[in-house]
């Protein structure tokens, strides 16, 4: 079980490397909007400060579902995810390892760009930590629970906007507690409670979502 995820983590990673300017694309795409964002409503600082937990989040969750229909789709059309599907190992530990990977081209980058995009949007200083925090854990959930709309998708040609409209439901329980976390630091109140819902979030996607993934998958390869 630990060698299939191990096995799938580094090859996703390696994979990633090799096509740079593929994986970069989320976080281009993330500082480049966030940049245009003051453009577009106010370069006033004050009224961004306002928004910029919102924008920040907004703008992660439409970054990372940028990726996530990617997620199986190179396997699937070279033919590996078919040799995975018939593989003796526990099919979940596998998808576990990609959607890592994959939480670690896309997610972890734009936690540590997030610093960045909060100064040009005028974040006050306190809500740094827990917009790293909430971003760091809010992410992770964005690709767990993508990873069962992209195995749903992954048979389709243009599946994106179908992902979109499957997963977009559920991660808005992810950017209202994320948002939420950086607000209340903002605020003055405890922002650990927001952030402890983020972390049940996660822990219940890790148990859920690498199986549902699995079995999306062996659904789709028997149609």
């Amino acid at each position: 079980m630990a060698s299939g995820f191990s096995a799938y983590l580094r090859r996703d990673l390696l994979l990633a490397y090799r096509r740079r300017g593929e994986a970069a694309s989320p976080l281009i795409f993330f500082v480049m909007v966030s940049t245009l964002i003051p453009l577009g409503i106010t370069p006033e600082s004050a009224r961004l400060a306002e928004i910029a937990p919102g924008i920040i989040w907004v703008m992660a969750l439409l970054a990372t579902l940028l990726s996530t229909d990617s997620l199986f789709a190179s396997d699937y059309q070279d033919g590996s995810l078919e040799q995975l599907l018939i593989s003796p190992q526990l099919l979940a530990m596998p998808v576990l390892g990609k959607i890592t990977a994959h939480w670690m081209v896309t997610g972890l980058p734009l936690t540590l760009a997030s610093p960045l995009l909060g100064l040009m949007l005028s974040l006050p200083a306190e809500g740094y930590v827990p917009m790293m925090a909430s971003l760091a854990i809010g992410t992770a959930c964005l690709s767990l629970v993508g990873s069962v709309g992209a195995a749903l998708t992954v048979s389709l040609r243009k599946g994106g906007l179908l992902l979109s409209l499957l997963v977009m439901p559920l991660y808005m329980p992810v950017i209202i507690f994320g948002s939420a976390t950086v607000q209340s630091a903002i605020d003055g109140f405890a922002w650990s409670g927001p952030l402890a819902i983020l972390g049940a979030m996660l822990a219940a996607a890790i148990a859920l979502c690498p199986i549902a993934a699995a079995g999306a998958l062996r659904l789709t390869s028997i149609n």
